[in-house]
């Protein structure tokens, strides 16, 4: 038997056309007005499309839609919303019109993720990572940034979990109808379905590509689950992460060779790609192989203008969690992608080693390799990845790696409450583009008490309310007894301080750390004048056994009486049940190891709504901490052994919440309000959304990154300039190993403060010239006379020859006095290098 398909469209009235347009842009996840429209139309079918409303429209009743027709006060809402649609589509300006200067104007941006959370109606997500980018793209669109997306089409969405009786994380895969969710097959000029191809091992596999709109940007997805491939291409994205490691590459393959290939096909041609986490880095190959056959570039002149204009982020603060592959895997898929390259398997393989000895290809690797623009994503992060990396760069001190911190942040009208987002509009004085930028943040403290704590304490009703609904659906699909179903909804009061705790259940963020020790924990929250109550809420990768025991016991904890329901689990955590706990929690608890939170965001989501973090200094914390704005667990000093860590922190957390954190919420004045917890509250916004959103976070890529790479390549259209930047590097490769330094001994002189301390030098260069290279006097302290702990560097210049060398002089400007360390070193240098440190030529003075 052979079944066909059709697709049937929805038929709706001529005046309710505009409908359309707001269901396929994913602009209504942010715009609470549009969400309050679609909600009028049909409550019940709005929850069940998991807030889609393509899906909602298209199983709406023709009469429901005739009589939405004939209602004059929903046409005025819908032309009301329309207006508002067109007038954000179509801007008199935007933060980059106003801002870019006119040979930036033109740089466009390509951002490549394997994951986005856009809004739960497009589930093609797993965790931060996701939420991250689809608050990139948000963020671009809301400042005009020229950003695009490009990522892959899951056939099976965001794991659904149920836990069983014994309260096992269970996983179901439920199969997207793409037909009814807001994407948009991608056509070619004749009309037809775009088609790209990728060489898997000699299986030729043509790729789909599918456009979501997300407000005045697009998001690009690629998907092999089209007749024409076999039944084993067909599953290459058939589910997010899933299958063994040769379906991983696979996958890596389609969307880092691919989608270059679909934006090439549709005439999209970015001036910058950015790399978001190693998945997408064969991007960069790709990129390379394209501009060898468009432009006849040679492999090394066209992996120079690849590595100029692309940016990487990685975030991850372990060398495990960073993509591996095995050689043969990669020779298997690759080796025709290096005779492409024209370099062989053996020269490919070396780009991805972290050492000569590595046994594994690095994806994280190949990226920091071929990618001028490196960032970690929080401060502290771009340290650890400093240390983690230090070996790519051997004789480079540490904090010279060229690795900084961007620190992650949150779109801020993607996750603010609707009543939040009114009190502040009201207050804070908010201009036409809104929060978080077009306003005035000191003004929170104008906000009675009273009213502010009104709508936290509204907020806080609202998620008592959802866990309440989990947790009875929960027993319902137990077959429970009717009077535990009674109970269930039963659970959680709402004047008890409440601390939420809700991510992905990986170990490392030690989601049972809480009840470390059970009698301190019961003291906390059966204490009779300040009950403490804990919900939590998350889901462990499907291979994570660890992981899902720890959701075993925090769910088994929530079922022990002597806890009077008032630790609970949350069932089937996404982004809807997050922003319910965000908005309305009294506390945002988070407790990872530290420092292997890399940054960390939903604690951000939570203080844009008031709420008060409790927290290990990791990630973004410890930018964000101070006494005013939240709590910090520990410090910041290493422990000597796991025990003793689990130890402290524990207690610091049952110390903190007994003898701090509840007293001061129960702390009420004559009209009951906690006067000191709100003014925390206050603190809390006004200090910490300005600074932890994607918009702020958006704007840093672009000066720091986006607007360099972008000079960078449009420099690089000129082949002259490629040609003479590619010899550079040739030149120094050729005689880097002839490179001589002979430091001359300092003036016999007392040396004081103030100073300028004469220092000369005789560098051999071979058949370098001085314009080749620059050298330096480092001047800091060291480890055992080997290695600099902290430096500044002066530039000597060149004053002439004697023999075969050049004579460099410089001064050092001796600012503190005590005991300085001191040497001579080259670098490369050329004036389109905008980070000369990959491939690292450098050489110190060995005498």
């Amino acid at each position: 038997m052979k079944i066909k398909s059709f697709n049937v469209l929805p038929n709706l009235p001529e005046n309710l056309k505009p409908l359309e347009e707001f269901a396929t842009n994913m602009l209504f996840t942010w715009n609470w007005d549009a969400i309050k429209m679609f909600l009028s139309m049909d409550e019940e079918l709005w929850d069940k499309s998991h807030r889609n409303p393509k899906w909602m429209i298209g199983a709406m009743p023709y009469s429901r839609l005739e009589a939405l027709g004939r209602d004059p006060k929903f046409l005025s809402e819908l032309a009301e919303r329309k207006k508002e649609f067109d007038a954000y589509m179509n801007p008199k300006s935007t933060w980059f019109t106003r801002n870019a200067k006119p040979e930036d104007k033109d740089i466009s941006v390509a951002y490549f993720s394997m994951e986005y959370g856009i809004g739960e109606g497009l589930p093609i997500y797993s965790g931060g990572l996701g939420m991250l980018s689809g608050d990139h793209l948000k963020s671009s669109s809301d400042l005009g940034l020229p950003v695009i997306g490009v990522g892959l089409l899951y056939k099976k969405g965001y794991v659904k979990q149920q836990l069983n009786r014994d309260n096992w994380q269970v996983e179901e895969y439920p199969v997207n109808d793409w037909y009814n969710m807001p994407v948009e097959v991608v056509n070619d000029a004749s009309g037809n379905p775009l088609r790209v191809e990728v060489n898997l091992a000699g299986e030729i596999v043509k790729l789909g590509v599918w456009q979501v709109l997300v407000g005045r940007t697009s998001l690009y997805l690629l998907d092999t689950d089209i007749a024409e491939n076999s039944n084993s291409a067909r599953r290459i994205t058939e589910q997010l992460y899933g299958g063994d490691r040769e379906n991983r590459i696979r996958q890596e393959i389609v969307l880092g060779i691919g989608g270059p290939r679909a934006l090439e096909a549709m005439g999209i041609h970015p001036s910058v790609y950015h790399v978001n986490e190693g998945h997408s880095a064969f991007l960069l190959l790709e990129r390379i192989r394209h501009l060898m056959h468009s432009r006849g570039l040679s492999f090394k002149e066209a992996r120079e203008v690849v590595w100029s204009s692309s940016v990487f982020t990685t975030h991850t603060p372990v060398i495990a969690g960073n993509e591996h592959f095995d050689f043969d895997l990669v020779r298997k898929y690759m080796e025709g992608c290096a005779y492409e390259l024209g370099i062989s398997i053996g020269e490919f393989l070396e780009i991805g080693k972290e050492r000569p000895d590595s046994t594994s290809f690095c994806m994280t690797v190949l990226a920091i390799r071929l990618c001028a623009f490196l960032n970690g994503v929080s401060k502290l992060h771009g340290e650890v990845s400093r240390n983690m990396w230090h070996k790519i760069w051997p004789e480079l001190p540490r904090y010279e790696i060229p690795i900084l911190g961007i620190t992650n942040g949150v779109h801020t009208p993607s996750w603010i409450s609707h009543e939040h987002h009114d009190l502040y509009k009201k207050y804070l004085k908010a201009g036409p583009e809104g929060l978080p930028d077009d306003c005035d943040w000191n003004r929170i403290d104008k906000i009675s008490d009273k009213e502010f704590w009104q709508v936290h304490m509204a907020r806080k009703q609202k998620m008592v309310n959802i866990a309440r609904q989990h947790l009875a659906a929960q027993h319902r699909r137990w077959g429970s007894d009717p009077t535990v179903i009674e109970e269930a909804s039963k659970v959680l009061n709402p004047n008890y301080l409440t601390i939420g705790f809700a991510r992905r259940f990986a170990t490392y963020k030690r989601a049972t750390l809480f009840m470390r020790d059970i009698n301190r924990l019961m003291e906390l929250v059966n204490d009779a004048n300040m009950p403490v109550q804990f919900v939590f809420a998350g889901k462990a990768h499907q291979a994570d056994t660890q992981g899902k025991e720890f959701i075993k016991a925090v769910a088994q904890l929530s079922m022990d009486k002597r806890f009077q329901n008032r630790i609970i689990f949350v069932e089937d955590y996404n982004m809807n049940v997050a922003r319910y706990l965000v908005q309305g929690v009294d506390v945002w608890m988070n407790n990872p190891i530290r420092p292997l939170e890399a940054s960390g965001t939903s604690g951000m989501k939570a203080v844009i709504n008031g709420v008060l973090n409790l927290s290990i200094l990791d990630g973004w914390w410890e930018e964000g901490y101070s006494p005013e704005v939240g709590w910090a667990i520990g410090g910041t000093a290493p422990y000597n052994t796991e025990a003793e860590r689990d130890y402290a922190e524990s207690n610091a957390i049952y110390n903190m919440i007994k003898k701090t954190v509840a007293p001061l919420y129960y702390n009420r004045n004559s009209e009951g309000l906690p006067e000191g917890w709100i003014k925390m509250m206050k603190n809390c916004v006004k200090t910490l959304v300005p600074q932890f959103n994607t918009n702020r976070m958006l704007r840093e890529y672009y000066n720091t990154f986006y607007v360099k790479a972008h000079r960078a390549f449009r420099a690089f259209e000129d082949k002259e300039r490629i040609s003479s930047f590619a010899a550079w590097r040739k030149r120094l490769q050729d005689n880097w190993g002839r490179v001589k330094i002979a430091v001359d001994p300092l003036p016999d002189m007392e040396i004081r403060a103030g100073m300028k301390l004469p220092v000369s030098a005789v560098v051999w260069l071979g058949e370098l010239s001085p314009e080749d290279v620059e050298v330096q006097i480092h001047v800091g302290h060291t480890v055992g006379q080997r290695a600099f702990t902290d430096g500044r560097t002066f530039v000597m210049k060149c004053e002439g020859r004697i023999g075969d060398g050049y004579v460099y002089k410089g001064e050092i400007d001796c600012e503190n006095s005590g005991k300085c360390d001191y040497a001579v070193r080259v670098f490369g240098y050329h004036k389109d290098a905008h980070n000369a440190l990959m491939p690292l030529f450098l050489k110190w003075n060995e005498d």
